[in-house]
């Protein structure tokens, strides 16, 4: 048993966008993008959750539906509604604000798979190569917040039982010191379901694709990526690449 004063003054939650197929790739989307939020447990419980919450009161009535990106995207289901070009207008200027005041810091691993698979002959999982250079990442930007003392978890998704079991492994495997830093990583994993109805996972989810949006069409305006841009990590010149962006190979 961990003693509670040894936990993180943080959170970090992480999602995808895109498969990591190799084999069948997405022409229209041919990345994968893995993306971590980094968030101070104080804001989380005072203003994230409670800001969600309220944005899902007011066009739900409740709080128990799960923001998907998708779904937004090509609204159906409990999403219907957004069919409706006033409503939807309504709805993004609101999510929007949200995101706009959203404490966070973002890191995104993008890893290209078609220059991928011409770069390495026998390339590993994608998703593998991206979580160990997100939590080297994870790791630099905890440390500047005197944080690498505790341990901080690190929450995703649950995708199946064999993936879980091939995440945990690599996980373990970068923690215990197999990364490019050599050295140890005080995280502790926890994969939960979708029906957890996370709030930090579902912001992710609103990320991770715009984000991908703007590496393959960048002269395309993405509204949702220049919000999103102010909360990346940055060095102190404020360059993102490399830091709250890291493309692959």
């Amino acid at each position: 048993m961990i003693e509670h004063s040894s936990f993180s003054d943080y959170l970090v939650f992480v999602d995808e966008s895109g498969d990591h197929n190799l084999t069948q790739i997405d022409k229209q989307f041919p990345v994968f993008v893995l993306l971590f939020a980094i968030i101070r447990k104080d804001d989380y419980t005072g203003k994230i959750c409670p800001d969600i919450q309220k944005f899902k009161f007011k066009f739900w009535g409740h709080d128990e539906v799960v923001l998907h990106e998708r779904e937004i995207r090509k609204p159906r289901d409990k999403f219907q509604f957004l069919n409706n070009k006033t409503i939807r207008d309504l709805f993004m200027d609101d999510l929007n604000t949200v995101m706009i005041n959203l404490p966070v810091t973002v890191i995104a691993i993008i890893i290209d798979k078609l220059k991928y698979i011409d770069r390495y002959r026998c390339p590993v999982n994608p998703y593998d190569y991206a979580m160990e250079a997100g939590l080297e990442r994870v790791y630099k930007q905890l440390y500047s917040l005197n944080q690498i003392n505790f341990t901080t978890t690190i929450i995703v998704e649950q995708r199946g039982r064999k993936e879980d079991r091939e995440l945990e492994l690599a996980f373990r495997r970068v923690c215990d010191g197999s990364n490019y830093l050599n050295q140890r990583l005080p995280f502790n994993l926890l994969m939960t379901s979708k029906a957890s109805n996370s709030i930090g996972l579902q912001l992710t989810d609103l990320m991770a694709r715009p984000i991908g949006n703007n590496y393959l069409y960048p002269d395309n305006h993405n509204r949702a990526f220049e919000i999103i841009k102010s909360k990346l990590r940055q060095d102190r010149y404020g360059n993102t690449r490399g830091w709250g962006i890291k493309v692959l190979p």
